[in-house]
C-alpha cells in the first residue's frame, strides 16, 4: 500500500512539474514573439510624418554637415553624425527633421517638429531594437514638446527615463538635441 502510495505521490509530482513547465515555456515563447513584433518596425513612414504635419504642403532643402555645424553636431552625438547632409522640410512657421540615431545596437529613427525653436512634435517613425520600444508612445515623447537648446547644447527641460530603455531615451535626447541645433542654424543662415 505504501508503494502505490509513493507511486501516486510520484505522478502527481510529475504532472505538476509538467503543467508548471509548460507553463513557463509558453510564457516565454509568448514574450519572446512579443519583443520580436517590437524589433525592426517602422510604425510611420517618413512621406506620412511629413504629410501629417504639413498637410498644406512644405518645402524641401538640403543641409551639409561639415565645418562648425559637423563640429557641433559631434559635441552632441559625442561623434561625427554618420551622415555628410540632411534634407529636411520647412514652411513659413515651422521645419521637419528626420533623423537616425543609435540605441544600443542598431538605428532608431525619429521625426521632430520645430517652431520658433521649440519642439511641437516628437514621433518615433521607426525601431529596430529588441528592447526600449517603449518610447514610441505619448507619455514618453510628449515630454519634448516645447523644448528648447540652451547655449550648452542641452534641452532645457528634463526628460525622464524608462526603466529599460536607457539607452533608447538617451538617442532620442540626442536626436531632440541635434534637431534643435539644426533649427537654429538654417534659421541664422536665412537671417544673415
Amino acid at each position: 500500500m505504501q508503494l502505490f502510495s509513493e507511486t501516486l505521490n510520484h505522478i502527481r509530482a510529475r504532472q505538476i512539474l509538467d503543467c508548471w513547465l509548460s507553463k513557463l515555456v509558453f510564457n516565454l515563447s509568448a514574450t519572446l514573439v512579443a519583443l520580436n513584433c517590437h524589433a525592426n518596425l517602422a510604425y510611420q513612414t517618413p512621406e506620412e510624418f511629413i504629410a501629417n504635419n504639413f498637410p498644406q504642403g512644405s518645402s524641401t532643402e538640403t543641409i551639409w554637415l561639415t565645418g562648425e555645424l559637423a563640429e557641433r553636431l559631434k559635441t552632441i552625438f559625442g561623434r561625427k553624425y554618420h551622415k555628410l547632409r540632411l534634407r529636411y522640410w520647412h514652411d513659413a512657421a515651422r521645419s521637419a527633421w528626420i533623423l537616425d540615431e543609435i540605441g544600443k545596437e542598431k538605428f532608431i529613427t525619429a521625426g521632430f517638429i520645430i517652431e520658433k525653436g521649440k519642439i511641437r512634435n516628437t514621433t518615433i517613425l521607426a525601431f529596430r531594437e529588441s528592447r526600449g520600444w517603449e518610447i514610441r508612445f505619448p507619455f514618453f515623447t510628449k515630454q519634448f514638446e516645447m523644448a528648447v537648446l540652451t547655449e550648452h547644447n542641452q534641452l532645457n527641460k528634463r526628460i525622464d527615463n524608462i526603466t529599460g530603455a536607457t539607452l533608447s531615451v538617451k538617442a532620442v535626447e540626442r536626436m531632440a538635441k541635434a534637431a534643435l541645433l539644426l533649427d537654429q542654424w538654417i534659421n541664422q543662415q536665412h537671417n544673415s
